[in-house]
């Protein structure tokens, strides 16, 4: 994958180089065509505006801008990049049905201090001739960015990386995801549990449930992601390694007093410093 100076790196040098989950590195996949490539960015785009449009209006704006493509296909490139629409509608979040979900804890919950709440999910990343597919861990309270990890396939590892390292950072009191089948498996469940986390977890079709990592993802898409056409994985990792950081540690947020989401989240302040006039 990578040949520095024509010299050969061992596979987990290579992963930790890109920030690619080392398992990936093992990942066989059939090449998508240049048509699926192009419909699946399309579809990211137009979910990306606007993630109350489902399936169906999907499919009539693609077929209108001179794709022919049928709406079951949709669905089906739809499920395989882990997108759903906000209103409630077909579930193409899969989970296993063997997995327990949990219920919504926060509905009326406000995040007072830092590491009361974490959100997490995964979004399509769109690149020249295919994609990748991004987690993170975010803090409610500070919008600070905890933990990211970048890989090729929807497998719950890279998920459990990305939550190994957040908790490094910091230990939430909750944590709140989506019912995808990453979230309700008895490894990432288990990992939260056995730290005394407790879990949330969205309504089905209620994405806005997460709404501040939902508003990273509209900010990641718009201001990195669509300026520019990564050529690699190693290209997007560089380039999404430079976005994040200076999202955490120099873009001041009007809602936190002008504050980075870095500030709000290391220098112990509580809501009430937020509120004053």
């Amino acid at each position: 994958m990578v040949d520095f100076e024509n010299r050969k790196l061992v596979l987990v040098t290579q992963a930790d180089l890109l920030s690619l989950n080392r398992t990936s590195l093992y990942y066989k996949t059939k090449l998508p065509s240049d048509t699926e490539i192009a419909i699946k960015h399309a579809i990211d785009h137009i979910y990306t505006e606007d993630p109350y449009m489902g399936s169906r209006p999907i499919t009539a704006i693609l077929n209108r801008n001179g794709f022919s493509i049928s709406r079951p296909t949709v669905m089906r490139y739809m499920r395989e990049m882990g997108i759903q629409a906000i209103c409630p509608g077909p579930n193409l979040s899969k989970r296993n049905q063997e997995h327990k979900v949990y219920p919504y804890l926060l509905r009326g919950v406000t995040a007072s201090h830092p590491n009361y709440i974490w959100g997490t999910d995964i979004t399509y990343i769109r690149l020249r001739k295919g994609w990748l597919y991004l987690v993170a861990f975010v803090d409610w309270f500070s919008r600070y960015v905890l933990a990211w990890e970048l890989d090729y396939t929807l497998e719950v590892d890279f998920v459990l990386e990305a939550l190994k390292r957040a908790l490094t950072v910091g230990k939430p009191l909750i944590v709140n995801s989506d019912q995808g089948s990453q979230y309700t498996s008895n490894k990432y469940t288990g990992v939260l549990l056995s730290n005394g986390i407790q879990i949330s977890m969205d309504g089905r079709g209620r994405a806005l449930d997460n709404i501040f990592i939902e508003r990273l993802w509209r900010t990641v898409k718009y201001q990195e992601v669509y300026l520019n056409d990564y050529e690699s994985p190693r290209e997007a990792c560089q380039r999404l390694t430079k976005f994040l950081n200076k999202y955490n540690t120099y873009r001041p947020h009007q809602s936190l007093n002008n504050l980075t989401p870095a500030e709000a989240y290391f220098g112990n302040y509580i809501l009430s410093d937020f509120q004053k006039d």
